[in-house]
């Protein structure tokens, strides 16, 4: 979803080269070096914080039951940030609230805390699933109906949704765990700023300037670059299939909602290719060719009635 995170910009004295610095001034100087500081949205204590969903310290969400007497609809929040940043704090949720929406909004292992596995991306992508499956499992227990639960994300986020959306029932009925056995399925998908392919061929064909993706396939420390992304493309063509949102879409899949800040321009250098509407139009034609059905806005657009990710979700969750 889009959502806009406000920046605390730290900024130090400046000194005039023949004055004397004191030493009680470096303090400020140093403090203009720092980071920007995130200052997430205002919510209201989750009914229930930090729920633990699997081994890892990053395997944990946060719940927040709308009040109903009767089971609700749920917003499942994936957080942004290159599956190596983000938090669950990210999320606004009275919106949902009020509507008589729960909440979950989770956190996920980072590609970089997940080195050992293969492809990395596998980690944020099946945290994600082990997630939505340990939340329905509680769906009598927090009056949650579990077949109206939407996701929503940004970015990284808004992928990982997408990938669920669109990835085949993870659910082993067989299994004699009972999380194990929930779905993974959605009943709807709405999401900000997507990458909905991570082929790097046909990311460079949408968009030529393109520079995402290859740290969700290729190990290290840093991240690799666009161009070694792309020569090892036919080595990881199988992982590709496996974890390209573009590559899953069957026509069993439930819809999606796709917002961008900026109008595409196929085939053209984008301004932030890793955002880019492009990335939406490709989509977009990819579910109606099988039947999906995937509403697209940006700045311009005429045909679609939802103009934020926020009332897609509520409209549709509440339908």
């Amino acid at each position: 979803m889009k959502l806009t995170l406000s920046l605390l910009v730290l900024t130090g004295l400046a000194f005039a080269a023949d004055v004397p610095k004191p030493k009680q001034a470096e303090a400020p100087s140093k403090k203009a070096t720092a980071a920007p500081k995130k200052v997430y949205p205002k919510n209201p204590p989750p009914t229930a914080a930090d729920v633990k969903y699997g081994p890892h310290e990053r395997n944990v969400f946060d719940f927040w039951q709308a009040k109903s007497d009767k089971p609700t609809p749920l917003l499942f929040y994936i957080h942004g940030g290159g599956w190596m940043g983000g938090d669950k704090k990210g999320i606004a949720v009275e919106p949902f609230l009020k509507e008589g929406i729960s909440v979950v909004s989770i956190n996920y292992r980072y590609i970089s805390q997940a080195q050992e596995v293969v492809p990395p991306v596998k980690a944020p992508l099946h945290d994600a699933a082990l997630a939505l499956q340990t939340v329905r499992s509680k769906a009598a227990e927090w009056n949650i109906d579990k077949t109206r639960i939407g996701a929503s994300g940004g970015s990284a986020g808004a992928c990982s949704s997408l990938w669920l959306a669109f990835h085949p029932d993870m659910a082993d009925p067989k299994s004699s765990d009972p999380i194990a056995r929930e779905s993974t399925r959605l009943y709807c998908a709405a999401v900000n700023g997507a990458q909905t392919t991570l082929d790097p061929q046909q990311m460079k064909e949408w968009t030529p300037n393109s520079k995402y993706g290859g740290h969700a396939f290729l190990p290290g420390k840093e991240r690799p670059t666009f161009e070694a992304f792309l020569a090892a493309r036919e080595k990881i063509l199988p992982w590709i299939a496996e974890y390209s949102p573009y590559a899953l879409v069957t026509s069993d899949d439930p819809p999606v909602y796709l917002y961008f800040s900026a109008p595409p321009a196929l085939g053209q250098e984008q301004k932030d290719p890793t955002h880019t509407a492009n990335f939406g139009v490709k989509l977009q034609e990819q579910c109606r060719a099988k039947g999906v059905t995937a509403e697209l806005f940006y700045p311009g657009v005429t045909d679609v009635k939802a103009k934020t990710t926020n009332e897609y979700l509520i409209t549709k969750l509440k339908e």
